[in-house]
């Protein structure tokens, strides 16, 4: 057994394909298989099942990922922290974003940061709020961005980014003329909603509240996984949502799309920096959050969401 070995495993179980995690660590289909019998072998269990379409962990080959991801992000770690005592900045960083982040302010932030250290590769990991500060408590990233704030003791988080909702309507809809609309009409209309682990959805349940009302007072008509669908389906006709206004930037100017403030209703909140509470930092996680602390901080003016 050995590292390399590990990272093709995992690639397999995270691609949940031979083929799949073959193009993703640049091996053929047989190659992979061949190293995955290696491991079977050693550890004297099946990790895989091979279904008819998918490739699935065994119960021993779940034990074996989670190991198998605390062992590479320590190779990665001790590699950085060398490169730190030669006076370099380089390596492999993980990071996580929840939907907002993780789709328009997270991708610009890496690319600046890979302008200014060049020798170092940055993975961007995406998901709702909840699977981010999962995978911040398991490893898995050394950070994360997300929108909302988590309750787990095992994280702590600072406010990064100030963010703004807002309600979005299709352009044919008939508020799309309107500036703004009472909170009371909010519950007239048919409503999609994020799913349940959401920043989004948290963020406006929270809002909700502080007026004496609930998520269920809405009139859900669908119930949808990402931004994105949720956009399709506003401008499709099928219902109105209240979404980041980052994420509705680029459909209000093409004339898709309208976004109104809700009177009565606070929809601002905050984008937290989120990280282990019982886990040293690497230093190139250091140099990361100095990074975007400079560029995207609460006094910075450049952030892609500013």
């Amino acid at each position: 057994m050995d590292l390399w070995q590990l990272k093709i495993f995992c690639s397999v179980v995270e691609h949940k394909s031979f083929s799949k995690a073959g193009e993703a660590v640049h091996l053929s289909q047989p190659t992979v298989s061949s190293h995955i019998k290696d491991l079977e072998a050693h550890f004297g269990c099946r990790l895989i099942d091979r279904l008819s379409k998918e490739a699935v962990a065994t119960q021993a080959g779940s034990l074996l990922y989670d190991y198998a991801r605390r062992l590479i992000a320590l190779k990665e770690e001790t590699e950085t922290a060398l490169a730190e005592f030669q006076g370099k900045i380089r390596g492999k960083l993980t990071v996580g974003g929840s939907t907002i982040p993780g789709g328009f302010i997270l991708p610009q932030i890496i690319g600046r940061f890979s302008r200014s250290y060049p020798e170092v590769q940055v993975a961007l990991i995406n998901g709702d709020t909840r699977k981010i500060i999962q995978d911040v408590r398991d490893g898995n990233v050394e950070l994360g961005v997300v929108g909302a704030r988590s309750e787990d003791r095992n994280v702590v988080q600072e406010q990064l980014i100030q963010d703004e909702m807002r309600l979005a309507v299709g352009a044919e809809h008939r508020w799309a003329g309107r500036q703004s609309v009472d909170v009371e009409e909010l519950f007239q209309e048919p409503f999609i909603i994020r799913e349940a682990g959401s920043g989004t959805r948290k963020s406006l349940q929270e809002s909700l509240s502080k007026k004496g009302y609930g998520v269920e007072d809405l009139k859900i008509i669908a119930e949808m996984g990402s931004t994105q669908a949720v956009l399709q389906g506003i401008k499709s006709g099928i219902g109105i949502s209240i979404l980041s206004l980052i994420a509705m930037e680029e459909s209000i100017a093409a004339g898709t799309m309208t976004a109104l403030k809700v009177d009565g209703l606070d929809l601002r909140r905050q984008f937290f920096l989120t990280r282990h509470r019982h886990r040293s930092a690497s230093p190139l996680s250091k140099a990361f959050v100095e990074f975007i602390k400079q560029h995207c901080g609460p006094t910075s003016a450049d952030c892609p969401a500013s």
